[in-house]
């Protein structure tokens, strides 16, 4: 075993070290709803797709999107659209959640690999940060079928661009005014 500064080098208790600093260290800079109440006012499609932010921690966000017949495509499964708007709006909450109430984020570029043919049930999305830089966000997206226990349907990765905020005003209404 090589030894190092805080005991044996064992890569499960460092990995559970770090969630433990990430987890009760980390503030949310935006609460669900915050999200919801800006969902409201500046994204039209969130209640048209019927996403509903469920929760938010330091290590990501889990995001719904409640079925409905129209929903469906022919073959009797969820449509692609569906799901990517989940996956957007679910690293759009992510973003949100660790840089605060920037209205001008925006996508960049999404990428969907759909993996099987999902139910026609509600659709779960779990979103989690692998780069949150001053410009650019990186997150990656997994969707399930009915429950967070079932098969992944589906794996996206989205970038994000953050505005500068040096002297900016942070939301979209008061960069109007």
């Amino acid at each position: 075993m090589i030894a190092c500064c805080n005991g044996y080098l064992n890569p499960a208790r460092r990995a559970w070290r770090w969630y433990s600093v990430v987890r009760f260290s980390v503030k949310m800079k935006i609460t669900i709803a915050e999200f919801e109440k800006l969902t409201d006012k500046a994204l039209p499609f969130a209640q048209l797709l019927g996403l509903k932010l469920e929760a938010i921690e330091p290590t990501h966000v889990d995001m719904r999107a409640s079925f409905t017949n129209d929903h469906l495509r022919p073959g009797g499964t969820v449509s692609g659209p569906v799901m990517m708007g989940l996956a957007d709006a679910a690293v759009y909450a992510l973003i949100l959640s660790h840089i605060g109430p920037v209205e001008l984020a925006v996508t960049t570029n999404l990428n969907i690999n759909f993996l099987r043919k999902p139910e026609p049930a509600d659709l779960l999305a779990r979103a989690a940060m692998l780069k949150l830089g001053k410009r650019l966000a990186v997150a990656e997206v997994s969707i399930y079928s009915g429950s967070f226990n079932s098969a992944k349907v589906a794996h996206a990765v989205a970038t994000y661009s953050i505005p500068p905020l040096n002297g900016v005003n942070k939301t979209a209404d008061s960069a109007t005014a």
